[in-house]
């Protein structure tokens, strides 16, 4: 498993992973800091990476291309603070490993966390 760190969140959050053992980069090291939600998706796919952002954007972006890749893993919590929810993600990372893998939205607070199964299929209007 490898994880793409959003601008959004800090730098802190690749010790985190690194601590348990979880490769991880954080976006300013290897792109554009300015750079579209778009072509941080289109990296982090061509490079068999997870997206781990708080910005919603990303789930809209795979539920409006239907795409199987890239996995997001989006934090819907105030505190981003990796000391405050580094074991909750971990944890979250561990339980739905095999869902990530295969191409998932997590979407995780400090109560629960919730999955869905790429790809996002929007039902239809009529």
């Amino acid at each position: 498993m490898k994880i793409l760190i959003d601008m959004n969140l800090s730098p802190d959050w690749v010790q985190v992973f690194e601590n348990s053992g979880i490769k991880s980069v954080h976006w300013s090291n290897i792109g554009d800091p300015r750079a579209t939600d778009r072509v941080i998706m289109n990296w982090a796919s061509a490079n068999g990476y997870i997206v781990f952002t708080n910005d919603l954007d990303f789930g809209s972006l795979l539920a409006a291309t239907q795409a199987e890749a890239p996995s997001v893993i989006q934090v819907r919590t105030q505190d981003l603070l990796p000391a405050t929810i580094g074991n909750v993600v971990v944890e979250a990372l561990r339980r739905f490993a095999s869902e990530l893998e295969s191409g998932a939205l997590i979407t995780i607070d400090l109560t629960r966390s919730r999955v869905r199964i790429l790809p996002i299929i929007l039902p239809a209007k009529e």
